[in-house]
Parts: structure tokens; sequence; C-alpha cells
């Protein structure tokens, strides 16, 4: 009898071994007990990577609202944010270019070929793949896995937890701001005129009634609803990518829709609602603030606007002020923008960074990090939200009482 019961002992304590060691490292049920090993969507990343190839632009703008940019060592083709243009482009069929940048994990949407995978594997690379967030919940999952893949299973993760959290804390503030009325107002955001529409199963449909507003498209699914639709339920403003306004005025059927024939048409840059980073948002902002201008106008109308688009602005007029030194040297001279480069471009992200609204390393660069940051900041300090750091801007920046980003809603912190 000892012998088989010392037997079953055995394979008792491996068993309990083998069970206690499995989901430690995985992330599927919540934060690891450990950086590394972690396992994120079956695949086993061994050790912090090297460097990192990202091949989604959507996951290039996570990786840039998680602040760590800086490992990328390639990109996909489609991949054009300003920040990461100097990277080379890489695919799946060229393992030896991943290995040669100095990458071994490859971060992709769309998953690989079995072909592909073990080309990849074979030379040593991981590759995950990562599907887009369709829901707020789903936004913190997206970042989670991210985060984890590229910093561990339990600083990427939780990193990734938390910026996912900032980001709709700076939503909800924008949320509680718009005015409250009995009329609701519907819109849609058209991709295309072939049918491509935001539903009410995705992310983006919920940024929609993030802006106060009921989605027109919502019983739509997959981002599409027939014209036939959108005629039969009208929606009151139509917002659509840069560039179709005008091909919505020429198209037949889009063309009849009220909202074309009555100038109620407004463009907004493509990636605001493409991209699920803090493009978010500016896209809730953007919606919000054409439709109630009095988010532009600190007033508390409770009509919508049937005019032409505005740039909204808003701020929150019940935020607490924070006492803020200013230890970098404030900028002199003209407006800084998109593409300068420079010391003054430093100096402007060390202060974003101070007041904590920075989410991309300070180099200098002007860069899309930077211009959404300066957004970020001039929607919570009540000024007009361009992108451009003005000399109003500048000056508010560098102000002792500068309002800083509402407490929860960190995104970067100069000191990590």
């Amino acid at each position: 009898m000892k012998r088989p019961l010392a037997a079953l002992l055995g394979i008792l304590l491996v068993l309990s071994i083998c069970v206690g060691c499995g989901p430690k490292g995985d992330i599927s049920s919540g934060v690891a007990e450990q950086d590394f090993p972690v396992t994120v969507n079956e695949v086993t990343i061994q050790d912090e990577p090297k460097g990192v190839v990202v091949l989604s632009p959507n996951l290039a703008e996570v990786i840039m609202a998680l602040g760590y940019e800086m490992q990328l060592c390639g990109k996909g083709a489609a991949c054009t944010q300003e920040d990461l243009s100097v990277l080379p482009d890489m695919t799946l069929d060229d393992p030896q270019s991943i290995l040669g940048v100095g990458a071994d994990l490859v971060l992709t949407e769309d998953a690989p070929s079995e072909e592909q995978k073990k080309g990849l594997n074979d030379a040593g690379i991981d590759v995950v793949t990562i599907a887009p967030a369709t829901s707020r919940e789903d936004f913190t999952r997206l970042y989670r896995e991210v985060g984890s893949c590229m910093m561990g299973g339990v600083k990427g993760y939780e990193r990734g937890e938390k910026i996912a959290e900032g980001i709709f804390s700076t939503i909800d503030d924008i949320s509680r701001q718009i005015p409250q009325t009995d009329t609701p107002v519907s819109v849609c955001y058209l991709y295309d005129v072939e049918g491509g529409v935001v539903t009410g199963d995705t992310l983006e449909g919920k940024l929609i009634e993030c802006a106060g507003l009921i989605n027109a498209a919502s019983d739509g699914a997959g981002n599409h609803m027939d014209v036939e639709t959108l005629l039969m339920v009208q929606p009151q403003y139509i917002f659509c990518p840069t560039g179709l306004k005008d091909t919505l005025a020429q198209t037949d059927q889009y063309k009849d829709l009220t909202a074309v024939q009555e100038g109620r048409v407004y463009e907004m840059d493509p990636s605001l609602m493409e991209w699920q980073g803090n493009g978010d948002i500016s896209a809730v902002s953007f919606m919000a603030g054409t439709v109630y201008p009095s988010l532009a106008e600190g007033t508390t109308s409770l009509e919508p606007e049937g005019g032409e688009s505005q740039t909204p602005t808003g701020g929150n007029s019940d935020m607490e002020v924070g006492d803020v030194t200013s230890d970098p040297e404030q900028p002199e001279g003209d407006s800084l923008k998109l593409g300068d480069e420079g010391d003054a471009v430093k100096n402007l992200q060390l202060r974003l960074a101070e007041l904590g609204y920075l989410f991309v390393q300070p180099t200098g660069l002007y860069g899309e990090g930077t211009q959404q940051s300066i957004m970020d900041f001039q929607y919570v300090n009540n000024l007009r939200i361009t992108g451009v750091a003005d000399e109003e801007t500048v000056n508010r920046l560098f102000a002792a009482d500068a309002q800083p980003r509402p407490e929860g809603s960190l995104i970067y912190s100069a000191d990590e």
C-alpha cells in the first residue's frame, strides 16, 4: 500500500505544481503574478522584448498612449503617425528584417498565416494578435494586453489599465458638461458612400453616445447600414472623414439626406474614429462641441447648433486647481505647431508632463502626441482647441494657476 500511496502523492504534487505555475503569467483572468513570462492571447513571451514591431496603426496609437513608443523598432506601412515616421516598414513575411532592426516581438491585429507564424517563431520572434476594442470595457482589455506584451503581466498590465481608465475619465468630464435636453439630437458618422457607417456594436458608436448624441445608425451591425435605412431615420447631423463632404452632396440617395441638403455635414480627421488612442477624447469633444456650441461659449443654452461648424472648446468649471510650479523655461516667439522641433518644443513638453498631460516621450519634436496633449490642456483650461501652442496657450500653460489634468486621468508621468 505504501508504494501506490507514495506514487499517488507524487502525481498529486506534480499536478499541484503545474496548476500553480499555469495561471501565474496568463492575463486572461486578471493581472499576472509576475511580469515575465507572460501569456497574452495564448502566446507566451518569456522575457521583456528587446524591441517591438507594430503592424497595426490602431495598436501603434495604443502604444503611444501608453508611453512605450521608444521600444518600437519598426512598423507596418499603414502606421502613418508622424511620431513613428522614422521607423522602417516591416511585414510578417520577412523575419530576417525584423531581427535586423533588433525586434523579437510583433504586434498585429490581423492574425498571421500558419506559414508566417512558423517563419517568425523559427527565427525566435513572438507574434501576438490583439483585436481592437468594441466597448468601453473592451477598451481596457485592449490596453491591458498591449501593456502586458511590452512591459509584463504586472507593470504593463496595470499601466494599460491606468491609461485606459484615464482616457475615459477625461471623456466622462466632457460628458458631464453636455447640456441636458428633452429633445435628443440624432447624428451618424459616415465612412464612405457605400454603406460604411459607425454602428452601435462598436466602440466608436459608444463615443457618439458619450458626446450626448443619439446614433442614428445604432441598429446597424459591423459598421454598415444601407442608405435607404438612413433616409428613413434622417440623422440631424452627419460627421465624416475629411474629403467626404463634397462626395456626399454629389452621390445619389446620400445627397437626399436632410443633413446634407441643409449643410449640417462636418468633416473630422479620420483617425479620430479609426484609432483607439487619445484621439477618442478629441472625437467626443469635436462632436459634442459642434452640436452644442454652448460648450464653446461657456453658456447653458440647450439649443443645438444649426449653422456652420465651430471648433469645440470647453473646460470643467468645478475642477480643483492645484499648486503647480513651473521649472521648464517658457518658450518665446511664434506659435509652436505640428512638425516644429527644438528646445522650445522640449520645454513645452516638459511643462505638459509636469501638469500630467504628456503621454509621449519629451523629445523636442512637436508630433501628433504633443498636439493631442496641447488639445487636452486647451480643453481643460477653457481655451480654443486647436492643437497649436499659440501665445495665449503658452502663457496659460506656464501660469502658476494652470489647471493640471484631473486626478485619475494621468496619461503620462515625466518621472516614469
